[in-house]
């Protein structure tokens, strides 16, 4: 059931950016009166789920959910049809209108997956506001490490106060940060004292493919927030908001710590001391062969006081555009460290089985909203790469008739269509046969 709402929530995101994409081709093909022969969620080849007919129109879902498109007349596009460019020009085709037209027309598309995008986190601020962990408020317990962050020279308790000694303000971005400014250095408190932790050779290779929730958590105490039954937790009579003080007199502050002294009493008796409210009390029970006792934990940020703010409409308008803007300038530096010798992020490509796994189990319109406007903003970026077949490519010729004052030939376009196309299949199997490997590694 989880695969099933990832894999509806992918589609329904997807769906919802290429409709609007296509519609900003759409839209500026008809304010400069040239016609769009079809409108297409998904791709049609041989037969489409349905269409209909309005105008000079053909509107219509096909049954291949790899993107979307609209026939724009007199245009070299994926469709390949020369017979029609072959015939004389009509004053209603695309290659009729000024050049100026033209790349208004190839920028509909990229414009207003920006603007969605922007709307999108407008909407999501004056509705749901912002909420997260300030860097400052985390350094109230410090941090727990995995093995990568300990590699790096990270200790559990460790206190972030910034990278490259620039302050950031949101503590979950900080695994991004990281790796998108190509850091060189974290500062820390430890024990009372600030350090420098400078990063070894080849650390961001290695954090490329890291899931960026496991790289570094906030360290919390040991309280409950369930029991489960039939466990010993439920056979002693612990309860939730239990606080564990003590294994067999040796006392520990924080899960970690915890969890590493549990360890060493598999399968054993053990005194348990307990803050419960205001009373101090001890109980004896096993430890699982899992070194578990049966308990389930409080969530590590009912422990800290996360930065809410609100926002009325018109206030969101340019909070949601500076986001805009941020969300551009991440996805960037992303693009860039694709070819960085270092990090070598090419490995770490996925397709549709990387993207649908960003989506949360449960639905959740806030996530989703959020990861559609992060997607629309990956879909424009990627749409004005100069790469034939895409947007960015017919921009470039167009950018050079402008400057140059003639076409390039119908041949030309082609042939540049046909190299497009082969370019951006093989990125599509690259991407996804790395998805592939990924399951079986």
């Amino acid at each position: 059931m989880d695969v099933l709402i990832k894999i509806l929530q992918l589609l329904l995101s997807l769906s919802i950016l290429v409709v609007f994409h296509e519609m900003g081709h759409f839209i500026a093909a008809r304010l400069f009166k040239t016609r769009v022969e079809k409108f297409y969620l998904f791709f049609d080849p041989w037969f489409s789920i349905f269409k209909f007919k309005k105008g000079d129109t053909e509107y219509g879902m096909g049954w291949l959910p790899l993107g979307g498109y609209v026939k724009i007349s007199g245009m070299i596009d994926e469709s390949m049809d020369k017979e029609q460019m072959q015939l004389p020009p009509k004053p209603y085709e695309f290659r009729s209108k000024p050049a100026w037209q033209r790349l208004i027309i190839m920028l509909g598309g990229v414009t207003v997956n920006v603007l969605l995008a922007i709307a999108i986190y407008i909407g999501m601020l004056s509705i749901w506001g912002e909420e997260y962990l300030s860097t400052k408020e985390a350094q109230k317990y410090g941090i727990v490490c995995d093995t990568i962050a300990y590699e790096m020279g990270l200790r559990n308790g460790d206190k972030i106060l910034s990278i490259d000694n620039k302050e950031f303000e949101n503590f979950h971005r900080f695994p991004a940060e990281l790796l998108l400014n190509a850091a060189t250095s974290v500062q820390v408190e430890r024990d009372g004292k600030k350090m420098d932790i400078y990063l070894p050779a080849g650390f961001l290779e290695k954090m490329a493919g890291l899931k960026r929730a496991d790289f570094v958590r906030v360290r919390v105490p040991f309280e409950i927030a369930a029991i489960t039954k039939g466990t010993e937790a439920e056979r002693v009579g612990l309860k939730v908001k239990d606080r564990l003080l003590a294994i067999n007199g040796e006392q520990y502050t924080f899960v970690d710590e915890y969890r590493i002294a549990f360890q060493k009493y598999k399968s054993q008796n053990v005194d348990l001391t307990i803050l419960r409210e205001t009373d101090t009390i001890n109980v004896n029970l096993v430890v699982s062969e899992e070194a578990m006792i049966g308990v389930v934990l409080q969530n590590p940020l009912a422990f800290y006081d996360l930065t809410i703010k609100k926002y009325g409409f018109f206030e969101a308008i340019p909070a949601g555009i500076v986001k805009g803007y941020e969300g551009i300038g991440d996805y960037l530096k992303q693009l860039k460290l694709m070819f960085s010798k270092e990090v070598k992020a090419y490995k770490h490509v996925g397709g549709f089985i990387t993207i649908g796994n960003i989506f949360p189990p449960k639905w959740d319109w806030e996530s989703f909203w959020k990861l559609t406007a992060l997607l629309s903003i990956m879909l424009a970026i990627l749409n004005i790469l100069p790469i034939p077949a895409l947007d960015g490519g017919h921009t470039m010729f167009l950018l050079y008739e402008i400057i140059a004052r003639r076409k390039p030939n119908d041949k030309f376009m082609e042939y540049a269509q046909i190299v497009g196309m082969i370019l951006l299949f093989g990125l599509l199997i690259f991407a996804n046969g790395n998805d592939i490997i990924k399951l079986f590694n």
